[in-house]
């Protein structure tokens, strides 16, 4: 646990009782305060109880009286679409409002740091897709190399429920939108953008609010090296901002898509091959085509921010190539789960918007391709131009026959379960074809995450003859 700095013997309340929520009330109880836990979920509130805690109304008239803070759970939202009627009070009544990211960057560090020969580093990594295979590859890359490493926030662990820094250590940081649009301290090391398509668009006001999020861990982080992603107009539009000049090697720019060789640093990946420039020449090659736990080019664009962000922690190309190959890649994440007479399977349950799907799709051939679940705005009529290698389509849950109407005249069976999805795509399929779930939608009309969907989907493949 890091206990929380800043407010001994002062009360802050806590809006939010999930996991992150009781892991901050234990944090600033440790600190020296006197939290003051709330949430509008009767439920929640009595799980707190059970777990010893006592809750306080924040409805109250007096609600606020002598609170220093309030500190919120990301989902909760503070601005847009409507402010959370406790968030809107307390910044009304100016009562600073953070969350357990700012403060984990406001308690980190401790005068215990003086007594170590190399000081601990913090590592953050955001963006739209991506993202948590890259923190967790940039994680499996330093363990591997024998570095002291944690990795938590929006993925493992809380921030605040990891342990205290130990010489050398280096935390990985996996951040959402959520995270970074409201912490008042954001202080990373090396901080990665890994990509930015439109996701959570009604939370941030647009997609402006949505990138601006993001935007704060850079502009308002201020990292030692920033590792930024410029497949996308964003991304160059941020790499330009940070960047003193073109030879500027604070900033190192990753492709999955293009040469970047005329930069101060850059890491890209093309036809397979990462490679690995500085100051005009390249110094570092490796192949990934072969790495098992990284296919298609969406994983390539991963693998070349984890490599930038390694070699910016000073890990050689060669510890870092060994690393790639014992990664075993994220559940849910274009996870092969199994290979029954030539079939191969995969569960992409985490492809929840139109471009990750799109990624997945280009990553495999042979595709007998389960989609569908609640849809997002916009539909799926994107995805049309890569439907190339997709063999058949099943189409499951709320959305799924718009899904074909807009992707007509695809050949698809109209399945509403993942029950008779699979049955009928390991039915039709032949060696040499991959069976991928890549919803495009979310699970919630069916699955309370998409976690348990690929769980689901996982356990009915192990059920097929094999």
């Amino acid at each position: 646990m890091i206990p929380v700095q800043g407010f001994d013997g002062q009360k802050v309340a806590v809006l939010g009782l999930g996991r992150s929520g009781l892991a901050t009330a234990a944090a600033l109880k440790a600190g020296g305060a006197t939290p003051l836990l709330w949430d509008d979920s009767p439920e929640s509130r009595a799980r707190a109880e059970a777990a010893g805690w006592t809750c306080h109304d924040l409805t109250r008239n007096d609600a606020f009286e002598g609170v220093a803070a309030l500190i919120t759970s990301p989902g909760i939202p503070h601005l847009y679409p409507t402010p959370n009627r406790h968030i809107a009070r307390a910044m009304a009544e100016g009562i600073p409002v953070d969350n357990d990211i700012g403060l984990f960057f406001r308690s980190w560090a401790t005068p215990e740091w003086d007594n170590f020969d190399t000081p601990p580093r913090t590592v953050c990594v955001t963006g739209s897709n991506g993202k948590s295979t890259t923190t967790a590859l940039i994680h499996h890359i330093l363990a591997h190399a024998g570095r002291p490493t944690q990795m938590a926030g929006n993925i493992g662990r809380g921030v605040l429920d990891i342990d205290p820094a130990t010489d050398g250590e280096v935390v990985v940081l996996e951040l959402s939108s959520y995270q970074t649009d409201l912490a008042r301290a954001l202080t990373p090391d090396i901080a990665v953008f890994t990509n930015l398509s439109p996701d959570h668009l009604d939370r941030h006001g647009g997609p402006g609010g949505y990138f601006a999020a993001k935007r704060r861990l850079f502009a308002e982080g201020g990292p030692d090296r920033a590792v930024i992603g410029v497949d996308e107009p964003e991304g160059i539009y941020l790499a330009n901002q940070l960047a003193m000049r073109r030879e500027d090697d604070r900033v190192i720019r990753v492709s999955s898509a293009r040469k970047l060789g005329d930069y101060g640093w850059s890491v890209f990946a093309r036809k397979g091959f990462l490679a690995e420039w500085r100051k005009g020449r390249q110094v570092a090659s490796i192949d990934l085509r072969e790495v098992k736990g990284l296919p298609g080019a969406h994983n390539h664009q991963n693998a070349c921010a984890a490599f930038a962000a390694t070699r910016a922690l000073g890990l050689s190309p060669r510890l870092i190539e060994e690393a790639f190959h014992s990664f075993a890649g994220l559940p849910h994440r274009s996870q092969t789960i199994a290979e029954k007479a030539g079939v191969r399977f995969v569960n992409d349950s985490k492809a929840t918007n139109v471009d990750s799907a799109e990624k997945a799709l280009e990553a495999f051939d042979n595709i007998r391709w389960i989609a569908g679940g609640l849809g997002k705005e916009g539909g799926v009529t994107a995805l049309r131009a890569h439907l190339g290698k997709v063999k058949k389509a099943y189409f499951i849950g709320h959305s799924g026959r718009d899904f074909a109407l807009e992707l007509a005249p695809l050949a698809h069976e109209i399945c509403e379960t993942m029950e008779a999805a699979v049955a009928a795509a390991a039915r039709d399929a032949e060696a040499g074809d991959t069976v991928l779930l890549a919803p495009a939608a979310a699970s919630f009309d069916q699955y309370p995450n998409f976690e348990k969907r690929g769980e689901h989907f996982a356990e009915l493949v192990a059920r097929l003859p094999g």
